[in-house]
């Protein structure tokens, strides 16, 4: 009977030392697995996390499906064309190398570089290529009527795609062009579509479009 209670004396003494240690254990362990997820947590920022929605991009920046074909870089991106005078910035683009020669022929890449605060309706080589050769040959030929049509492109002041939406301005031509549209889906005298807005340069701000516009 005695060696009996001594042993379930015994086995309750050992229970209450033990019982500490594993309350002990288990708190640590808790602990562990809490501070891990704390830490996992503060690694991983909210913008990381939050979805893109898109805010950030800059409201003025160009745009237009021939946008993507705009060198990435050097001279002839949109960053380097911002470096210089519209001319020179025209120059860089592969896309407006007729543009460029006609405005040589002319004599009037002094007066786009040096011209301040203005808008550059700048025709593709696809547009001019819209022309029949044996006219545009005849164009290039005579000076007089292609400083017409070129500074009939020419707005003197910057335009915004909003002042774009229904427009009318007068050209260093000092004829009339027209613009429509929203969405930056924009035509100029109805005929002509902007392909890449919105883009700028030293001194302009240049609407790339599809088609050659003639003064009215």
């Amino acid at each position: 009977m005695n060696a009996l209670r001594l042993r379930r004396a015994a086995v309750a003494v050992a229970a209450a030392v033990a019982l500490p240690f594993s309350l002990a254990a288990c708190s640590d362990s808790g602990s562990d697995t809490a501070s891990e997820a704390g830490s996992e947590a503060s690694s991983s920022s909210p913008r990381e996390n939050a979805p893109s929605t898109g805010t950030d991009m800059a409201a003025d920046s160009p745009f237009g499906p021939a946008c993507a074909s705009v060198p990435k870089d050097g001279a002839g991106s949109f960053d380097g064309m911002a470096k210089d005078p519209v001319a020179t910035a025209a120059s860089n683009n592969p896309a407006l190398s007729t543009l460029v020669a006609a405005v040589k022929q002319a004599g009037l890449v002094d007066t786009l570089n040096t011209a301040q605060n203005i808008t550059v309706f700048a025709p593709t080589n696809d547009a001019f290529a819209k022309i029949p050769k044996a006219d545009l040959d005849k164009v290039l030929a005579d000076k007089e009527q292609l400083t017409k049509i070129l500074t009939y492109h020419v707005v003197g002041q910057k335009l915004t795609p909003e002042q774009l939406e229904d427009g009318s301005f007068e050209t260093l031509q000092k004829g009339t062009l027209t613009t429509k549209g929203a969405d930056e889906a924009y035509t100029v005298n109805d005929s002509s579509k902007v392909v890449c807005g919105n883009v700028p340069t030293a001194n302009a701000t240049v609407y790339i479009v599809d088609t050659v516009l003639m003064p009215k």
